[in-house]
């Protein structure tokens, strides 16, 4: 499912890229947008809702959703 989200991302308009880490515990996925309305656009998206409904029911016990502005980015 997540492969599926990634790509249906990437179509959504403002997409930037995503960044994902899983081990058997713990899954961390960060998406990042063009801007607050885009993320909003995917929220509502149905077929990730859907599999947002799916995760709730079936895969995790609990999540966070963090909505955060990046100033700037570098690395070596």
């Amino acid at each position: 499912m997540a492969e599926k989200m990634e790509e249906l991302a990437e179509k959504q308009a403002g997409f930037i890229g995503v960044e994902s880490a899983r081990d058997s515990n713990l899954g961390i996925t960060v998406s990042y947008w063009e801007s607050l309305e885009a993320i909003k656009q995917w929220k509502e998206n149905a077929v990730h809702r859907h599999a947002q409904d799916k995760g709730k029911a079936q895969w995790y016990e609990d999540y966070h959703v963090r909505i955060c502005k990046v100033e700037r980015e570098y690395s070596m």
